[in-house]
């Protein structure tokens, strides 16, 4: 696939665009206002891989409390506003790396012109937000969803530009997948800024991470796409862990392990469903690059065990061990599990 040639920007010390890699962000599920909390979660985050961090802001309060998080904290800060735009004031002296800002409740171009010049002069880049639940209703009535979406965000664009400012990244999301598809191919033609993508509100961790993989998935696979979030019902760990999935599965970035599995038939002679979640599982805790086979009979086990850095071909009662491709070991069925975090732990490239 060929990626969509975007301007580059920086957020804190992460390149968005260009011929960076695709980047993911994810958001606190916490009250900002409770640093501890935050601060908390957004370690975890960083563990998990997460390059950007979006915290919302819904009062004084909470912008506030941005200069103690980004005191201890790593990860460059995103300020998510609404509303009002004194709190994009504030979040800029706190210290922010960058802004959200929905141009569906924040309009009035005077108030936009006082943030985008303190932007301007801390250097901070602004994400124009557009949200399909969000758009004003007289905006374009008679428009279509996908357009009223586009021309929202080009006519901030075109203001933003007009106050001599071009550090912009755009979204356009919706929770329908092809609204979502349609909205940003057509923004797509339009601008050469970076794209945030994403299907928002997509749902719990199940159905919203099938959902989101397959629009983010489609777009990507077209080009399209220079950061992306999963927005899950669920801890920002599982939104994380999902989006390097994708990626993974796009051969567009190379983090933490990935786990062959067979889906099991008639010819399994091992139950191997509690051996791979339990393997799973115990992957969550690795950020190397990793492929481990989980297989469970002889018609793509033992091929599919050799792909792998480590794999395990299961037969009755036994299974053999594969090593970049080289049976090295044959296990009993007990010592399965035991045998293959081992192997793991043990590994090095």
């Amino acid at each position: 696939m060929t990626r969509r040639v975007s301007i580059p920007l920086k957020i804190g010390n992460i390149t968005v665009g260009g011929n960076a890699p695709v980047v993911v962000q994810s958001m606190t599920k916490t009250d900002t206002r409770d640093t501890c909390a935050t601060i908390k979660q957004i370690k975890q985050m960083e563990e998990c891989g997460c390059e950007i961090v979006r915290v919302a802001v819904p009062d004084r309060e909470a912008a506030a409390a941005i200069t103690t998080i980004k005191q201890n904290i790593s990860v460059p800060l995103i300020a998510d506003i609404h509303f009002d735009y004194r709190l994009a004031l504030l979040a800029l002296e706190a210290g922010v790396e960058g802004l959200r800002l929905n141009p569906g409740n924040i309009a009035n171009p005077e108030q936009i012109a006082r943030v985008v010049a303190i932007a301007k002069e801390r250097v901070v880049p602004i994400r124009i937000g557009v949200n399909a639940g969000s758009l004003p209703a007289k905006f374009e009535p008679d428009s279509s969803l996908c357009k009223r979406m586009v021309d929202m965000a080009l006519k901030q664009v075109a203001f933003l530009e007009s106050l001599d400012f071009n550090l912009i990244k755009i979204s356009l999301k919706s929770f329908d997948v092809p609204t979502t598809v349609q909205a940003y191919t057509a923004i797509a033609q339009e601008t050469s800024y970076p794209l945030h993508i994403g299907i928002t509100e997509a749902g719990t961790a199940w159905s919203g991470t099938i959902r989101s993989a397959t629009g983010i998935g489609i777009l990507l696979h077209q080009g399209i796409g220079d950061t992306i979030r999963v927005s899950l019902t669920a801890h920002p760990c599982q939104e994380i862990r999902a989006a390097y999935e994708i990626l993974k599965t796009l051969k567009l970035r190379e983090y933490g392990p990935t786990l062959v599995s067979c889906p099991t038939c008639g010819r399994t002679q091992v139950d191997i469903l509690p051996l791979a979640e339990a393997v799973d599982k115990y992957l969550e805790k690795i950020n190397r690059p990793l492929k481990v086979a989980i297989m469970g009979c002889v018609v793509n086990g033992p091929g599919e065990a050799r792909d792998a850095d480590i794999g395990i071909a299961c037969g009755k009662g036994n299974g053999i061990i594969f090593k970049k491709g080289e049976a090295t070991k044959k296990i009993e069925e007990k010592d399965f599990l035991k045998t293959l975090i081992a192997e793991i732990d043990s590994f090095q490239e």
